[in-house]
């Protein structure tokens, strides 16, 4: 098929273009300028690349009829954060393609109520943008239920690979930590600890993303969450990490009021903002309908981005990583530059 992937560039991208790539598409790549993604590989020589700003070109009307030019038989849309803009695409490609898949976020569910959450139990979501990533996967849903163009939105967690720092263990992405723990030193946890995040490496939602173009019809007018087989809870997450140093955690229970006021004030929101949602998910529904088999436990993808991180030299740690490499990667992965 002639697959357009709008913002193919980024985390997901890097991962998802080369595999549909081989596996026979002919690919076009919408982005801001950026041929490639954050690790090399030679599936990137055979994709067409469109340079747009989309935003630009949203608020000028223009950019639904920019894809639709470029004759697509599906539409993955992995930078799409309102509703208006999801509607005017939605409008403009009814009938005149296959399929759109979009790319929420888990973040379009509340804070827990019930753990792992589904697709069908959970509660509200909470913030500009988690309220906006939920209202267009409802409109999606109903699209499709309408008769209309056949849409599926894929919800995936905390994406983590080469090439970018992860959610840490205190729910942001403050590179300190990271220190700390080689060096084994003592950090301080809000609340009681016992918060999930649940993590995904970037090629396993690659893989959703390509399972959903390939199971079109079963996907269809469906929503998935794309996360890790397990989450980590905050003090699970800062033992493991500890341990990759050869270290032991050393973990001080503070208030949140403490908290912000020992660390930096974004710092501290984006922590409040993970940890207070307490993310498990169940991938049951993907697994199922999608065939979806994630390859990374939620430690294995963020040790491969601080590795990658630290071979580089993009963090820094007290201590050298005494982790074993968690993933062989096969032919199916990028190879990291």
């Amino acid at each position: 098929m002639r697959i357009v992937v709008i913002g193919g560039s980024g985390h997901i991208g890097t991962f998802l273009i080369p595999r549909l790539v081989r596996a026979g598409h002919e690919v076009l790549n919408i982005s801001r300028g950026q041929r490639s993604g954050y690790v090399d590989d030679p599936a990137w020589q055979h994709v067409r690349q469109v340079t747009a700003d989309r935003d630009a070109q949203d608020r000028e009307g223009t950019f639904p009829d920019r894809v639709v030019g470029l004759r697509p038989d599906a539409v993955i849309d992995l930078i799409c954060f309102t509703l208006g803009s999801a509607t005017a695409l939605v409008e403009r490609l009814r009938g005149a393609t296959g399929q759109l898949v979009h790319c929420g976020s888990i973040w379009r569910c509340g804070p827990s109520l019930k753990v792992p959450i589904t697709e069908d139990n959970a509660a509200p979501p909470l913030g500009e943008y988690g309220i906006a990533k939920a209202a267009i996967a409802r409109m999606m849903q109903e699209e499709t239920w309408s008769g209309g163009l056949v849409t599926t939105s894929l919800h995936p967690g905390h994406i983590v690979g080469p090439g970018w720092h992860p959610i840490g263990p205190l729910g942001n992405n403050d590179p300190t930590v990271w220190h700390k723990l080689s060096a084994g030193q003592s950090i301080d946890v809000p609340g009681i600890g016992a918060e999930f995040l649940h993590h995904v490496h970037a090629d396993d939602v690659a893989q959703a993303f390509e399972a959903a173009v390939v199971h079109r019809d079963a996907a269809a007018g469906e929503d998935f969450s794309v996360v890790a087989p397990s989450a980590l809870n905050v003090r699970g997450y800062a033992e493991i990490a500890a341990s990759w140093f050869g270290q032991t955690a050393k973990l001080r229970t503070v208030t949140w009021d403490e908290f912000r006021r020992h660390t930096e004030e974004q710092a501290a929101q984006v922590s409040w903002d993970h940890l207070v949602r307490n993310h498990y998910f169940s991938i049951d529904k993907a697994r199922t309908i999608l065939g979806y088999t994630p390859r990374y436990e939620p430690e294995d993808a963020v040790l491969e981005s601080v590795r990658w991180l630290v071979d580089h030299e993009q963090l820094t740690v007290a201590r050298p990583l005494r982790a074993p490499t968690a993933h062989s990667q096969d032919s199916s992965a990028p190879r990291s530059s």
